[in-house]
């Protein structure tokens, strides 16, 4: 409860002071990291696909992994004014990586962000070794933060939510919908888990709630509204 309670606080502060917001995400990453994957991460060759300006790079380097991150827009990976060498910019949709490349693979908080999602969830298959794990972690659309900076107004539709919020804020949100964020939906995440070829599924479960409401993601509808942020973790074959 403390965990969720904390991370739900920090949202508050994305737009407002994102040191502090991505600073407290990158370090819970890590160790939603270390602690799903079957092997000590100490050595390991990690991806990270949407890394952004880089404020993952130190929580991982802490837990001994050798982090790379890969962010398509190069006005992201110089936002924060952090030098980062091991990053790459690229297409999530294809990775400039050799196939059975990485021991681990990680996307959080990138899938909505993306127009062709699942697209990337499959090249981040690919460059995973076999035994290997890939973890994707996600908001969803139909949960409170599914809106991200327009609110509880997505519900009304991502386009008004959009107009809402530049009228009232004098331009449009960083976060624009239909251009840089999209409605994804815990069925789809599953969905595609299931149907990998590659991969088995190996765990899915909301990211930010406490253990003892995990059923949630059990049971349609209800999931997409309380999940809030789906993570799937899959071992490649």
């Amino acid at each position: 409860m403390r965990r969720s309670a904390r991370l739900l606080n920090d949202f508050r502060f994305e737009q407002t002071d994102p040191d502090r917001f991505y600073g407290a995400l990158a370090r819970d990453t890590a160790q939603l990291v270390a602690g799903v994957t079957a092997t000590p991460l100490d050595g390991a060759l990690l991806l990270d696909v949407g890394g952004g300006p880089g404020y993952f790079a130190d929580a991982f380097a802490a837990v001994g992994a050798q982090y790379i991150s890969l962010e398509p827009d190069a006005s992201e990976m110089h936002a924060a004014g952090i030098s980062h060498g091991a990053s790459v910019r690229g297409s999530g949709q294809q990775l400039p990586f050799a196939t059975d490349s990485m021991d681990v693979c990680i996307s959080s908080n990138v899938v909505e962000h993306t127009r062709y999602p699942w697209q990337m969830a499959d090249e981040m298959v690919r460059v995973t070794r076999p035994g290997g794990v890939v973890i994707v972690s996600y908001t969803l659309w139909w949960g409170p933060f599914g809106g991200h900076e327009m609110g509880l107004t997505h519900y009304f539709g991502g386009a008004r939510a959009a107009r809402w919020y530049t009228r009232r804020h004098g331009h449009p949100p960083k976060n624009l919908y239909g251009t840089s964020l999209f409605a994804v939906t815990a069925t789809s995440g599953l969905g595609w888990a299931r149907g990998q070829p590659d991969a088995e599924l190996l765990a899915a479960f909301p990211r930010y709630l406490p253990g003892w409401l995990w059923w949630v993601m059990r049971v349609p509808i209800l999931r997409e509204v309380l999940g809030t942020n789906l993570v799937v973790v899959l071992r490649k074959r």
